[in-house]
């Protein structure tokens, strides 16, 4: 692993090469992961806009594997923390620690202070812990006994959660999803998929020894500084900004919501699209760009009315019918 604090002499890597990276960690990803490509292009995407992942789907849809296998791919430091019930805020930023040797408190850093944390489960864990996440999401930093400790650069959170409706789980609250770039829901597999993934356990893979299963690291923090910095040059019309502002408007307006998109929604969106594009080979965006982000990014800043929800209404519907509805540049 290398070290987490990167030169400030700029990155000096060739933004083609760093595409050509960031692409390789999908084939990477794709040795212990099966059939998971758009869950892989989010993260990939977060990455370059510096977001931070939800991934919601069933237990059992390797979720923390996928996660394994990106912090694998990649040349950064990462940690893992299991959220459980009794799980405190402490665990999580670290705390302060009397020495007895030199009778004063010094800064223990929790699993926080890395590249690439993985929360496992989150919404097992009570609102209090949860809450402790939103300095490091939001500031890239941890506030304790007062003092302000800076995150490493680069800082990610990827939180995997089960469906809210599953026993034993405390739903996310509103301000702690908006600080999730996106939003990826990972499924079942389709037969085949599921197929490749028995052949492989039956042929000896093992999801705890991803070394074994040949995955090693494709990108490196200066591949995906010089691919930030490609991204930011990316294109953005008047028009595609007025798009994506009219989208997030009308989730305001829609009668099947409660709550609609907010403007750092609609930054979100934009960010997410700029580096789709980017990725895709083009420096410059456009509406597809924007369709093509839209679910990831919005779905989990809206909120249904509860007569919409009763009667099957989901997230993904609302935003596909207002995509076809609300008019496209030309």
């Amino acid at each position: 692993m290398m070290d987490p604090t990167t030169d400030n002499a700029g990155p000096t890597t060739d933004p083609r090469s760093s595409r050509a990276s960031l692409e390789a960690l999908r084939a990477e990803i794709a040795k212990a992961v099966v059939g998971q490509d758009p869950t892989v292009t989010g993260l990939v995407v977060a990455l370059l806009c510096r977001g931070h992942v939800l991934l919601e789907g069933v237990p059992g849809v390797a979720k923390t594997l996928l996660v394994r296998a990106l912090a694998a791919s990649l040349e950064l430091d990462t940690k893992r923390v299991q959220f459980t019930p009794d799980l405190m805020p402490s665990d999580v930023t670290g705390s302060l620690v009397y020495d007895t040797h030199t009778s004063r408190f010094s800064f223990q850093p929790g699993p926080a202070f890395t590249n690439l944390l993985l929360a496992d489960e989150i919404n097992r864990t009570p609102p209090k812990t949860q809450s402790s996440l939103l300095e490091a999401m939001e500031e890239r930093q941890i506030t304790v006994d007062g003092t302000p400790r800076p995150l490493p650069e680069p800082f990610m959170v990827v939180a995997t959660q089960n469906p809210v409706e599953y026993e034993g789980t405390y739903p996310l609250p509103e301000a702690q999803l908006d600080r999730f770039l996106v939003k990826l829901n990972v499924p079942l597999p389709n037969r085949q998929d599921e197929i490749d993934v028995l052949t492989r356990h039956a042929a000896g893979f093992n999801p705890r020894d991803l070394h074994a299963a040949g995955i090693r690291p494709v990108a490196t923090a200066a591949d995906l500084e010089a691919a930030r910095a490609a991204v930011a040059k990316t294109t953005i019309s008047p028009e595609i900004t007025a798009y994506v502002v009219d989208i997030c408007r009308a989730t305001r307006e829609s009668p099947s919501l409660t709550l609609g998109v907010s403007p750092r929604g609609a930054t979100a969106l934009l960010a997410t699209a700029r580096a789709w594009a980017w990725l895709t080979g083009r420096d410059y965006v456009i509406p597809d760009d924007v369709k093509a982000l839209a679910l990831p990014t919005l779905r989990h800043r809206i909120q249904l009315r509860p007569e919409a929800e009763m009667e099957g209404v989901t997230p993904d519907a609302v935003i596909n019918a207002l995509l076809t509805h609300v008019p496209v540049p030309r």
